[in-house]
């Protein structure tokens, strides 16, 4: 690793070849890197979520003390090989390391890649160091197989191909089952299937490519329940001048509206449901290839042309901005299409003469070659952040190019799932470097995510990770050969180079800490630019910004990706079980850095933990609310700030990025188009948009707002409060409820006047510690009713209460309850408040919702409601709205609580996932939404 120089090397084939000569910079020569490091055994239990059954154990595992409970426990139940119980399986993080590097460290030894024996012994510890110290960590595939009996299979990524032949689509299902089965995901472009508009050579009507579609959704379906992966992820592309383009872009809508026939006809569609397996193209993200000429024709609203694929004529025209609004609003109701900007894709591939990219993996951060793979690798930004606050640029530049090594000799020993995969992938070694925890770099040092500084930041440091990333490579290229398709795309590949050294160039800096990054970014491809015009390059792709969900709790990182600050206030694990709430460790370095003293830190942050946002937080000035603004909860930052992030360090990205703008449940489809539009004007390679409770098969959030407290007059005394017990005889209601698997009843009681009066609950059998303690709540809050004390006020302070059991419900108002009280109260709301108040706490029931949405007036709807059964609705077509202006922000959609993705849940142990880039990924235990 570092200031690494190449021995001398023959230039075009002529002379020997030396390996790398790399110098120690994490490790001395006289201290193993474990011994650098305090090692504790701990004891890994993970239960069921729903019956408290054991679902992983494992006592003693070897674990360094700095090393979170929740990293320890993902890694131990994920990574550790062999048979839980017998001698064979791994108990120490030490042994999951050594295997792993010992076989990169032998491979690099056998294929000369360093110069000495001390070389190899160097990369060899330097690399257990900054993998024991969570520096980086590879992908999953590397930890699940290397150094192990099975295949030694390293990509998490692929891209398929699919020729307009029967026998070809035939080989795509059965490639995509051999993925999917082990636990990868893959993409494909259907664009070369004939239309269902052109004949086949016999003479009849094609399928077209959508109803091959169906098979491959149907089998993509059934691997998934093998329970090999929660979902089998897949991408789906079909370019937007193919015949069918109307039908692609419609696919996912209409069986979105058949879900909600289903579920209004009484059948199960929630995630996971018997019914759910009637629906189709439910595996897949799809996503529209489109071309600068028919944006260009969006925006002068001309017709554009659908082009046959046996003959390559335009047989067909669509309106352009019609076509644009119908991708919008399809994206409106149920998340798909997202878009691939083919322009920019092209312009920056390295190797258009051996063919075009086509298609990209299911998170659209890898595009590449057709039968392509890519392995990753992610870099845990916070761990270069010095105590002096400033960016550690040489060690991140060091462990950069030791990365790049490892991952490049990956290539040499990997097997593939298939034969023409694994001959494209080392014919053009595509790599996928990447970072994790740049939201809170950002928070730490006291930059606004959504802020010019804030993408200064970003974008330097992405520029500073491929610079380097690229110049390894080429000094790699001088010690082991370029790679085999560097020949005939060497004038592609040189041209795409300067294009990232002049971005480079055109990054304006806006503060201190990015000044030194961006400096050294700029030497890196200089040199870049002049060593790979010795040697050529040995890598076609070098980075790309992954999802980093898994490896990103094995790293213990506050952030995902590229992803914001996902809330203020986290959930800690301890040792021995349970957790704890804490605020997140960035806010009180951010405070510091932003001029705070310590006991302002100190006010502020119990104000966080309290409330759960900085707003009027003692002593915080309002100027510096936007640094702690997060992708949900009070403060969340709007949908073009994310697009904004994206465009900053896209032009430092041989790939993409993993990301999916959420939107808040109120926009409109103009929002959409003009998300869609803004992507391509900024020059982005891929975009997708999710709008909050668009899918019905999704759990649904609630947030609330805070009402303004009633001030009292001082002058006046409370008067003391007398108890108003309830008739003998009196109206009640029973309601029974499952939230997430636990059942129970509330019976409520009220006065003939109207007026909610007692609360029975009913949980747990009988005589349990459970239905004990539920008994004495409903006597306390049924004396306190009686009391006076309004039910609004219990709305406000047990909604949103987070403790387990949660999850979904068998409400249709209320899909998706973060505790049990959370549920029993947002529910007695619904029964027993008038709309003005629930409007004000958050609590509206479904046919509201859909109100609201279609821009009528959620108030008639709540009158028209007599009981809990005719509150049930479901959510309407899209309301053509035009589109808000930008300049009133406010006037989008209350920042109060804000909006949440809603996310489903772990198939595993049953905890609401969290955004990772496209995917989702379980912070209990690690599992993913199909990206590793």
């Amino acid at each position: 690793m570092t200031e690494t120089t190449s021995g001398p090397t023959g230039r075009k084939g002529k002379g020997p070849r030396k390996g790398l000569k790399l110098k120690r910079v994490f490790t001395t020569a006289d201290t193993h890197p474990y011994d650098t490091l305090e090692w504790e055994r701990r004891d890994v239990v993970m239960t069921n979520w729903r019956d408290g059954t054991v679902n992983f154990e494992q006592r003693g595992v070897e674990f360094p003390a700095s090393w979170s409970v929740n990293a320890t426990q993902i890694v131990a139940s994920k990574y550790f090989r062999g048979a839980v119980g017998t001698p064979e399986r791994e108990w120490s993080l030490k042994q999951l390391i050594d295997r792993v590097v010992g076989v990169y460290t032998e491979t690099g030894r056998a294929h000369g890649y360093f110069a000495s024996e001390e070389d190899a012994e160097v990369f060899d510890h330097e690399l257990k160091y900054a993998l024991a110290h969570q520096f980086f960590s590879f992908n999953s595939p590397v930890w699940f197989n290397v150094g192990t009996s099975a295949s030694a299979q390293v990509s998490a990524c692929f891209i398929l191909s699919v020729d307009d032949s029967m026998e070809s689509i035939l080989d795509w299902y059965k490639e995509e089952g051999l993925i999917f089965k082990g636990g990868s995901g893959a993409g494909v472009n259907l664009s070369r299937i004939r239309s269902s508009r052109e004949l086949l050579s016999s003479g009849g009507n094609a399928s077209g490519p959508v109803s091959f579609m169906r098979g491959a959704d149907a089998s993509a379906g059934t691997i998934k329940s093998g329970g090999a992966t929660r979902r089998a992820a897949k991408m789906v592309v079909l370019d937007v001048d193919h015949p069918d383009i109307e039908d692609f872009v419609e696919t996912k809508s209409r069986e979105e509206h058949k879900i909600r026939a289903l579920r209004d006809a009484g059948f199960d569609v929630d995630l996971g449901g018997d019914d759910m397996f009637s629906v189709q193209y439910q595996n897949a993200n799809n996503s529209v290839r489109v071309s600068d000429a028919f944006m260009r024709a969006v925006e002068t609203g001309s017709e554009f042309g659908l082009t046959s694929r046996t003959t390559g004529e335009v047989i067909a025209t669509v309106d352009a901005k019609d076509l644009f609004h119908r991708m919008a609003r399809a994206a409106w109701e149920c998340a798909d299409p997202g878009i691939q900007y083919d322009g920019a894709i092209q312009d920056w591939h390295t190797n258009p003469e051996t063919g075009r990219i086509s298609a990209s993996n299911p998170c659209s951060e890898y595009l590449s070659l057709d039968d392509s793979s890519c392995n990753l690798a992610s870099i845990n930004l916070l761990k270069f952040l010095r105590e002096d606050d400033t960016f550690d640029v040489e060690n991140f530049t060091r462990l950069t190019e030791m990365v790049i090594t490892a991952m490049d000799i990956s290539i040499t020993f990997a097997d593939f799932p298939t034969e023409s995969i694994g001959e494209t992938t080392r014919g053009y070694r595509q790599l996928g470097i990447g970072y994790a925890n740049l939201g809170a770099l950002l928070m730490a040092t006291g930059h606004a995510y959504d802020s010019d500084g804030g993408r200064a930041v970003a974008a330097a440091v992405t520029s500073l990770m491929t610079g380097a990333a690229y110049r390894r490579s080429a000094e790699l290229a001088g010690v082991v050969g370029p790679y085999e398709g560097y020949g005939r795309n060497e004038k592609a590949h040189k041209r795409v180079m300067r294009k990232h050294a002049a971005a480079n160039d055109d990054l304006r800096t806006v503060g201190a800490l990015e000044k030194p990054i961006h400096a050294a970014a700029t030497v890196e491809w200089a040199e870049c630019l002049k060593v790979g015009e010795r040697h050529g390059w040995r890598n076609a792709q070098a980075s790309l910004l992954a999802p980093t969900g898994t490896i990103g709790f094995m790293l213990d990182c506050d952030t995902t990706g590229i992803e914001p600050d996902f809330s203020l206030v986290k959930y800690k694990k301890l040792v021995g079980g349970g957790s704890m709430q804490i605020v997140n460790r960035a806010i009180p370095r951010a405070l510091g850095n932003l001029g705070y003293q310590d006991e302002q830190i100190e006010a502020i942050v119990e104000y966080v933990a309290e409330n759960g946002h900085v707003e009027d937080a003692p002593s915080l000035r309002p100027e510096h609310y936007e640094v702690f603004d997060c992708a949900m909860g009070r403060r969340y930052i709007q949908p073009m700030g994310h697009v904004r992030m994206m465009a900053a360090v896209q032009p430092f990205l041989s790939g993409a990025i993993s990301k999916t703008v959420n939107v808040p449940e109120e926009a409109t489809v103009a929002d959409f188009e003009h998300i869609y539009h803004e992507g391509w004007r900024l020059g982005l390679k891929a975009l997708a948009v999710y709008r909050d409770n668009c899918k019905v098969g999704q759990p649904l959030s609630a947030g609330r707002t805070e009402s303004a407290a009633e001030e009292t007059p001082a002058a006046v005394q409370a008067a003391r409060p007398v108890r108003r017990r309830l008739p003998k005889k009196r109206p009640s209601e029973t309601t029974s409820f499952s939230v997430g698997g636990a059942e129970g009843y509330i019976t409520a009681g009220s006065y003939p006047d109207d007026g909610l009066g007692e609360v029975f609950l009913k949980l747990g059998k009988q005589g349990s510690t459970l239905a004990g303690v539920m008994d004495a709540f409903s006597i306390a809050i049924s004396i306190a009713l009686q009391y006076g004390v309004p039910l609004e006020t219990y709305v406000e302070k047990f909604t949103n209460m987070r403790f387990d059991p949660a999850g979904m419900t068998d409400d249709p108002d209320i899909r998706m309850a973060q505790s049990v009280v959370d549920y029993i109260f947002r529910r007695l709301a619904l029964d027993h408040l008038p709309y003005e108040e629930r409007a004000a706490l958050g609590v509206l029931s479904a046919s509201e919702r859909e109100a609201r949405l279609n821009g009528e007036d959620p108030a008639q709807i709540a009158a028209q409601v007599e009981s809990y059964a005719q509150s049930a609705g479901s959510a309407g077509p899209a309301p053509d709205t035009p589109r808000r202006e930008r300049s009133e922000p406010a006037a989008e959609a209350p920042r109060a609580e804000g909006f949440m993705a809603d996310a489903p849940l772990c198939i595993t142990c049953g905890t609401r996932m969290r955004p990772a880039g496209s995917c989702y990924a379980c912070e209990g235990c690690g599992a993913t939404s199909g990206c590793s």
